[in-house]
């Protein structure tokens, strides 16, 4: 059985052609990245996965009718029911795009979307760190924050699909902007966030004429992102372990709260987090040891997601294969 995943990011857009195999999980055929600042117009990039799709279906020699159903795993808010994106703060001018009913149009085939958090939620919980859980919470930690939330056995949207949209919480005054708030949870845990916070650390630094080992110029700020600062902090960098502690602490608190208010069985984090889990771990440890309920948090594990950064290929094949079950 032949299905189609596209996953949309903030940074990079995928198109997969998968299979599913006799215990109903999928395999990945081939895939096409594409990336999202190449086509800043929602509709050259609709176009655009359009046409990587048709060329993946040309080249592993698949016709259109072999393929039972497109999931689309994308960042929320959105509307799942009407198939409607609805504004992502990581995906600018995405303004009510009727995404569904564009991929369903030209290739007749059933189609449903689904918020990445919970469809990665859902992959996690199914085939990879989250296996045999009934509770457990999925934080995305990637261009943004986000969760996906299995409870009692159920995936758990919410009201109108906000359901996990832990990242609008607000854990500082002030601090790096993330969903559309200064000293949010994202703005803290998300790589643009640790990319904000660590510019202006930097900054200051750099200003007071201090020596700064992984960016020695003011001219070299705009250049600096999440990944320089991990790998700087891998290799010792004393201000780079201070901005992933900053991070990390937050973290800490982030997860106290979900395991306070959910009591989940595991949590698993990833992208970021999943890559870095030694720089993270130590401190958010010592964090949850002081702010979380010592008995939630007896019966909850922390733990890296398993399927790396081949997880959004999974969670949009996912939801082409669960479409009926949202």
């Amino acid at each position: 059985m032949k299905i189609i995943g596209i996953d949309i990011g903030g940074t990079k857009c995928t198109v997969i052609l998968g299979n599913v195999d006799s215990e109903g999980q999928p395999l990945v055929i081939g895939k096409k990245v594409i990336q999202t600042s190449d086509y800043p117009d929602p509709y050259l990039m609709i176009g655009r996965m359009q046409q990587e799709l048709d060329h993946l279906l040309t080249f592993y020699q698949t016709d259109i009718k072999e393929v039972t159903s497109i999931g689309i795993s994308c960042g929320g808010p959105l509307d799942s029911v009407r198939g409607i994106v609805l504004s992502p703060p990581n995906l600018p001018g995405w303004d009510e795009v009727f995404i569904v009913d564009l991929f369903q149009k030209k290739y007749g085939i059933p189609t449903a979307i689904q918020n990445d958090a919970n469809a990665c939620a859902l992959t996690e919980w199914l085939m990879g760190a989250g296996r045999g859980t009934s509770n457990m919470v999925f934080l995305t930690f990637g261009t943004g924050m986000g969760a996906g939330l299995i409870l009692n056995g159920k995936l758990y949207s919410g009201t109108n699909d906000l359901g996990g949209e832990v990242g609008h919480i607000r854990l500082a005054k002030t601090g790096p902007v993330g969903f559309g708030k200064a000293g949010s949870f994202e703005g803290f845990c998300s790589g643009g966030g640790i990319a904000q916070l660590a510019k202006s650390i930097v900054s200051k630094l750099l200003n007071n004429n201090e020596t700064v080992g992984f960016c020695q110029s003011l001219d070299l700020i705009d250049e600096i992102d999440t990944k320089m600062v991990a790998t700087a902090a891998l290799a010792g960098d004393p201000v780079a372990n201070e901005i992933i502690r900053i991070s990390a602490e937050y973290l800490g608190q982030g997860l106290a709260i979900l395991i306070d208010v959910l009591n989940p069985e595991c949590i698993v984090i990833g992208s970021i987090y999943a890559r870095n889990e030694m720089l993270f771990k130590p401190i958010i440890d010592s964090v949850l040891l002081m702010e979380a309920i010592p008995s939630a948090l007896g019966v909850c594990r922390i733990v890296p997601a398993e399927l790396g950064d081949s997880i959004g290929d999974y969670a949009a094949l996912c939801v082409a294969i669960y479409k009926d079950k949202f």
